[in-house]
């Protein structure tokens, strides 16, 4: 029988329904992965029992004769920044260490009945809070991956989603959810050799979702391929009630009108991306993507984007800004943890609750917030920051009247190594720099594998598109991903 683990979504979800396989088969196959690969500390917690239950009612229907969901049989990673009802949920914080939610997010909720099982908890930077996946209080994910040209040194899985990226590209599940409010989808993706889409901002319900930042963060599905993406995404998305910020649109089948002819498409390559300190084989990987799209049939324009400069400023006062508000619920009163010292008073008790919960990457973002929201810095930083905001939007809206995508890179390097970055929180920033201004605009975009650099390490191309226009972004990632070929997989050290 084929390695069921080197089947992404489709495959086993197509499979299962033939009766090629059992959806069992194929959860005893992920979850022995799980067992075996702690080393990456991809997972907080395993939930086998939770993938062979699902497995198990999808074999039912199949055999009752009754249809099936869009990712029946198929179980994924879920990050733990999504509440599941009954399974601990900690954002990878350690002040929320043994929360057990009575509730269900409203995206898991949807792969659940879209025939989904859960392989457990991914691990994340802590409260989404990092491009690396160093800040989580339960210990770094580690890349898969290794440089080619030896050397054992750790890498980076990219952040937040690093224990999606690092699960999906090492076989440990066919496909994982993510959250990414600066890039946390398509950085991760980049690193690891996978795809990632963030959608439109409001297409993915953020109910029952622990928040980072409210008007930037957006779930969105990582997968090994495009078609994979398209699926798990018509799954999660769709609008809900109890997210004020959800779209209420009909879900397209994404899936269903994947189309790599891009005659009469144009694509906008901004020169304000080919930025100082961008290492040169990632700009020569871009160079190959325009190729890539002319060759799909699509025209190349020159465009502007001329606040690009702006953007990653911008964010880092705009994003703390929401976290110093949005954190301000976990006080030790509530749930989660509670530093309760000798003859403290309330407040003495919230400060050593913060204190003892928050890691350091949070509590500086917390402070940035705070200071940038403080009476005397508010219309000098936050202020300023949201007209930034508005100037990067109506950049892509200008963008749109010369072209229908644009195309540049996921991110200014490859994968790092783990602890090159951690001691200098403005080079972590800058990992974020390509990915940030799509964010900010509230559009989807997706990161594309398209090759290995010199080292032997994957290399991503990011599309961003008009608003609503996931279609458009898919389609040019299936033209990139048909032309790259890439099928190169990190090999098993773990």
């Amino acid at each position: 029988m084929t390695d069921l683990t080197e089947l992404g979504v489709k495959p086993i979800r197509d499979g299962v329904a033939a009766g090629t396989f059992t959806a069992r088969e194929v959860a005893e196959a992920f979850n022995a992965n799980v067992a075996a690969a702690s080393e990456l500390n991809a997972f907080i917690v395993a939930t086998p029992e939770k993938a062979l239950e699902a497995a198990d009612a999808v074999d039912a229907d199949r055999a009752a004769g009754k249809p099936l969901g869009l990712m029946a049989g198929v179980p994924i990673g879920m990050k733990d920044l999504f509440a599941t009802r009954g399974v601990q949920t900690t954002a990878a914080s350690h002040i929320l260490e043994g929360f057990t939610p009575e509730y269900e997010s409203t995206v898991s909720q949807k792969l659940w009945d879209a025939g989904a099982g859960m392989l457990g908890k991914l691990n994340l930077d802590q409260f989404a809070m990092g491009s690396s996946n160093e800040t989580s209080y339960f210990g770094n994910v580690i890349s898969p991956w290794r440089r080619s040209d030896g050397g054992n040194a750790d890498l980076a899985p990219g952040g937040s989603s690093g224990g999606s990226s690092a699960a999906v590209s090492a076989r440990l599940a066919p496909a994982a959810t993510g959250t990414d409010t600066g890039g946390s989808i398509r950085q991760p993706a980049a690193f690891t050799g996978i795809c990632g889409i963030k959608p439109t901002y409001g297409r993915c319900s953020r109910w029952g979702i622990v928040a980072f930042a409210s008007s930037l963060d957006q779930a969105g599905p990582m997968a090994r391929s495009v078609e994979d993406c398209a699926i798990m995404l018509e799954a999660m998305a769709g609008f809900d009630p109890k997210d004020s910020t959800s779209l209420d649109l009909p879900v397209p089948n994404w899936s269903e009108m994947l189309d790599a002819d891009l005659r009469g498409k144009k694509i906008g390559i901004p020169h304000e991306y080919r930025m100082d300190g961008t290492d040169e084989e990632i700009l020569a990987s871009w160079d190959q993507g325009i190729a890539w799209l002319k060759d799909a049939g699509a025209e190349v324009v020159d465009i502007s984007l001329p606040h690009t400069k702006y953007a990653l400023p911008a964010y880092y006062i705009v994003a703390p800004a929401e976290a110093s508000s949005n954190l301000a619920r976990y006080d030790g009163v509530r749930y989660g943890l509670r530093e309760l010292p000798e003859g403290a008073n309330l407040q003495d008790m919230y400060a050593a609750t913060r204190s003892a919960g928050f890691g350091d990457e949070v509590k500086r973002r917390i402070l940035i917030g705070t200071y940038v929201l403080s009476a005397g810095f508010y219309d000098a930083y936050y202020t300023q920051a949201m007209k930034v905001r508005t100037l990067v939007q109506r950049d892509f809206e200008k963008a749109w009247a010369q072209c229908d995508l644009v195309l540049a890179p996921t991110t200014p390097t490859a994968s790092f190594g783990l602890g090159d970055k951690s001691d200098d929180p403005l080079a972590m920033y800058l990992n974020d720099v390509f990915a940030v201004p799509a964010s900010l605009a509230g559009l989807p975009a997706m990161s594309v594998p398209a090759g290995l650099n010199s080292h032997g390490l994957p290399l991503g191309l990011q599309l961003i598109g008009r608003a609503f226009e996931e279609q458009e972004v898919l389609n040019a990632g299936l033209a990139i991903e048909q032309r790259a070929g890439f099928t190169a997989k990190p090999e098993k050290w773990w």
